[in-house]
């Protein structure tokens, strides 16, 4: 570990497991996901700190999908959550593995325990479990066949696998204590009876591990020296211990930390999916979405979303974060490379009278000042342009620096214009703004004469269709898991859809998740959906920051 890592309560564990040789030096992670759905922002930070704690300490961490549930679970998933790691600059190399590549080794671990009197079937039912189970004033009650013979229960248990008994027939308990203050202790389940076709091992198995069962004991066969965690786990830890140490394997070391909790944001995958098939959202890419694909398909970058992690750092208490520190870490990410261009969302004609019809020039403009690098474009200039329907009033306010009549403004990266009057329709509404150039006032700096305000354009000959797609919080509420009726106070005007907006003509070949500054307005990204001829920017994250200012006022 160098000294310019992080420094945090489990890479202190970490060092202080080294210095006794408690591993031989060895660190080796672990990243577990479900593959029952997209990965979230949550993740994000799980994966930051998994593969982060390993990669400060010389080691690996191993991607190990909990494969264990077949009727959720789909190779889509699998695949996209392998994208969406490598995405986020994570790379596992060799040490890719499946829950279910160990079932036959779990199976002759539960059937040890069987026969050391640690594990018996029963055939409670679920709701009759829950029941016996107690509560955490009260112990549990024994199972009328907590007994059985440990011949009994090693047939019982071959002929669950052999799939001789339905669903929910019967259940391996682990046989532990249920007396005791842990309420994971009290006889956990530790394999179910389902009949469903799993996506990597078919109809080989009807009895699936439950997640308590598989996920310590597949951490054992890998190697893995710190298991870590989130803080739900805690409780947890003492019944992963019981397992390893009734079967006398190796043991890692399990550490919880605090998980994300992020404000106007869901992140329960059940909750994701059910915004999906619901059609709330367009579905686990929406960017509205805050999974790490529709995080991708809103502009965030991979450097953004470590710098958040970095920032809000590992935990042992829950705390909430505030959402503007995540948008806050992307304008300075894309500040520093998103090329700025001009493109206007609600458009109004400017006609400059005195300039000539015919003619065309090109203007030189700066692509990013954060970036000596980046140098400049062309941009076309001619006698009629395309501006902002917001940058001009008829009776402005008095500290309105912006286009009026008879007043000045700068166009960026142009001229000086004055407004000389309005062209209006029918009904009222201004179609067209007259106005007169200063060709004295070329460039980005004006001469002698100063004015206030700068507005974008872009030329009117030369502007190219574009769709805008703006969004607002889909939860506006700071913390909706925490209302029953979450579903219901979905903001379903959280998307705004642009279909008349223009862009200068530098963007024609814009590809796919390129980013940009526009102007004035925002940072925006290319969707998925653009193509030539018919661009998509979705806007990313706008210009204000709120984050950034609290820090300037902090230091």
């Amino acid at each position: 570990m160098t000294i310019s890592e992080p420094k945090d309560f489990i890479r202190e564990q970490v060092i202080q497991d080294n210095e006794t040789n408690r591993f031989g030096g060895r660190v080796v992670t672990r990243f577990p996901p479900e593959p029952n759905g997209y990965l979230h922002i949550g993740h994000a930070k799980a994966i930051h700190a998994d593969f982060g704690v390993a990669q400060s300490f010389g080691g690996h961490c191993n991607l190990r999908f909990d494969d264990t549930n077949p009727t959720k679970e789909e190779q889509e998933y699998v695949d996209a959550i392998q994208y969406d790691i490598r995405w986020l600059g994570y790379d596992w190399g060799d040490n890719l593995f499946f829950a279910s590549d160990y079932f036959e080794q779990l199976y002759a671990w539960a059937v040890k325990l069987i026969q050391d009197g640690k594990a018996y079937v029963d055939d409670l039912t679920a709701d009759e479990i829950r029941a016996y189970r107690g509560t955490l004033t009260e112990p549990g009650r024994a199972s009328p066949y907590r007994e059985r013979s440990v011949a009994e229960n090693l047939d019982l248990f071959a002929r669950m696998r052999a799939g001789e008994f339905p669903d929910g027939a019967k259940v391996l308990r682990a046989k532990i204590d249920m007396a005791s203050g842990n309420l994971n202790l009290r006889d956990p389940v530790m394999y179910r009876i389902r009949h469903a076709t799993h996506h990597r091992t078919g109809d080989a198995w009807c009895i699936y591990p439950m997640y308590d069962w598989a996920h310590g004991q597949s951490d054992a066969i890998e190697g893995v020296t710190h298991s870590l965690c989130s803080l739900e786990y805690q409780d947890h830890r003492p019944l992963y211990d019981w397992f390893l140490d009734q079967l006398g394997i190796h043991h890692p070391q399990q550490i919880e930390f605090a998980r994300l909790n992020l404000t106007n944001t869901v992140t329960s995958k059940r909750k994701l999916l059910q915004l999906v098939n619901e059609g709330i959202v367009a579905g686990w890419d929406d960017p509205r979405m805050r999974t790490i694909s529709g995080l991708r398909r809103r502009g965030y970058t991979p450097e953004a979303i470590r710098d958040f992690c970095d920032r809000v750092g590992l935990a042992k208490k829950p705390n909430v974060i505030e959402v503007a520190l995540l948008e806050h870490c992307l304008r300075e990410d894309l500040n520093k490379r998103a090329l700025r261009v001009m493109g206007v969302l609600n458009p109004v004609k400017v006609v400059i009278e005195n300039y000539p019809a015919d003619q065309s020039e090109e203007l030189e403009a700066v692509n990013n000042p954060e970036d000596p690098n980046a140098g400049t474009r062309k941009i076309p200039f001619t006698r009629e342009l395309w501006i902002e329907q917001s940058d001009f009033m008829l009776d402005p306010p008095k500290k309105f620096f912006r286009l009026a009549p008879g007043a000045e403004v700068r166009l960026r990266w142009a001229y000086i214009i004055r407004c000389t009057g309005v062209v209006k329709n029918d009904a009222g509404e201004i179609t067209q703004i007259n106005c007169t150039y200063d060709p004295a006032t070329r460039g980005a700096n004006p001469i002698d004469r100063k004015v206030k305000g700068t507005i974008h354009w872009v030329s009117a000959a030369h502007a190219l269709p574009a769709e805008i797609r703006l969004y607002e919080e889909l939860f506006p509420q700071a913390r909706p898991d925490e209302d029953e009726n979450w579903q219901a106070n979905a903001n379903h005007a959280s998307l705004q859809v642009i279909r008349d907006a223009v862009v200068e003509p530098t963007l024609a070949d814009a590809a796919p998740f390129q980013h940009y500054q526009f102007e004035r307005t925002g940072y925006f990204v290319v969707d998925p959906d653009s193509k030539p001829g018919a661009l998509v920017f979705n806007r990313s994250v706008g210009l204000k920051d709120t984050w950034g200012k609290l820090e300037k006022q902090a230091s």
